[in-house]
């Protein structure tokens, strides 16, 4: 059999600021693969499908000599994230022609997945049958990331006050809806107006645009705040610390407003920690994730199908996926940033 085509994104250099199309990262439709030879060490080979973007990838975007919580990306291979695939080839018991799996795949047409790695590969029953997409979204890492740091450092009482930054991200979105089951007041900020329109729509009570209107006042009138939630670190992390109740709690999921740039934010609320006895949780979802995940597919993941939890997505073909990076990384994207590598 002649060798198939496996175009993927390559990850060409370390950017010094926001990743660039073409620059950062680049879109290499040469590469070649033998579906029916190329060795798959007691693994399975896989048709990728869909490929999540999110903004924690810039991380990954760095000199490989500096550690950080996960690998960096190597210079001149490709970049790679949560995904689904679909099995076209397997030496694995496990697994059949014809699954459909989630796991931590190539943005690449087909990947191999050997044996050694096969214990991060789930075989997707979805029986539910939501589209394949929602797998790498709330159905998926996003959607587990909301549900298990909610449920793990929350503490929500009905009636308390959260601030969701983020709010119609694929995180923060999430994170409204579960807060608005839960009885609580939601008050939710978005960089546009289709994106505070969207907040309004899941349930959102205050929602509002920061770049056009004021963070501090919104939370002067409509606070004080009993829980944070925070992807955006910064000046938002630092007026939330200025109008949290006694006993609040903030949950840190991203700080995107340090992820492109190296200039240090100077805190000016960060003393009312300690005045009002705040608690303070970062996390990793990989390292709570498990514990919650079991009840997150029995009892959350039927809300997403039956449309009481609501979902937004946007989606991009593989060639174009150095601009949809770039898009996450400055705000620009109105819903969850899809890659779609391929059709089932």
């Amino acid at each position: 059999m002649a060798p198939t085509r496996n175009s993927a994104i390559i990850f060409n250099e370390v950017p010094t600021g926001y990743p660039e199309p073409g620059k950062t990262t680049i879109f290499d439709e040469n590469r070649t693969i033998d579906l029916e030879n190329v060795p798959l060490n007691g693994g399975v080979l896989l048709k990728v499908l869909v490929v999540s973007n999110d903004p924690y990838l810039r991380g990954k975007m760095r000199d490989a000599s500096i550690a950080s919580y996960s690998d960096a990306f190597k210079i001149g291979a490709p970049l790679s994230n949560f995904a689904v695939g679909r099995v076209v080839r397997s030496e694995a018991e496990a697994f059949k022609v014809g699954d459909h799996v989630a796991s931590f795949l190539n943005f690449e047409e087909y990947t191999v997945m050997p044996g050694a790695a096969l214990s991060w590969v789930t075989k997707l029953d979805n029986k539910v049958n939501l589209p394949w997409s929602v797998y790498v979204g709330a159905a998926g890492m996003p959607g587990r990331t909301a549900y298990s740091a909610y449920h793990e450092f929350s503490k929500a009482k009905k009636g308390e006050t959260i601030f969701v930054s983020t709010g119609a991200g694929a995180v923060g979105s999430l994170v409204i809806q579960i807060a608005k089951r839960d009885g609580l007041k939601v008050i939710g900020s978005a960089g546009s107006d289709d994106k505070v329109a969207f907040m309004k729509e899941i349930g959102a009570d205050v929602a509002f645009n920061y770049k056009t209107t004021s963070t501090d006042e919104i939370l002067a009138k409509e606070g004080p705040i009993d829980i944070y939630w925070d992807n955006v670190g910064g000046a938002t992390l630092d007026s939330a610390l200025g109008h949290m109740n006694v006993n609040g709690r903030i949950i840190n999921c991203g700080m995107i407003s340090a992820y492109n740039t190296k200039e240090p934010y100077a805190f000016k609320n960060i003393m009312r920690i300690v005045t009002h006895s705040l608690s303070l949780n970062g996390f990793i979802e990989s390292r709570i994730g498990p514990k919650h995940s079991e009840k997150f597919y029995r009892e959350f993941v039927p809300l997403l199908a039956n449309g009481e939890v609501k979902y937004r997505e946007e989606k991009t073909p593989l060639a174009e996926a150095g601009e949809a990076i770039r898009k996450i990384q400055m705000g620009e994207n109105i819903a969850k940033s899809v890659i779609v590598v391929a059709e089932d």
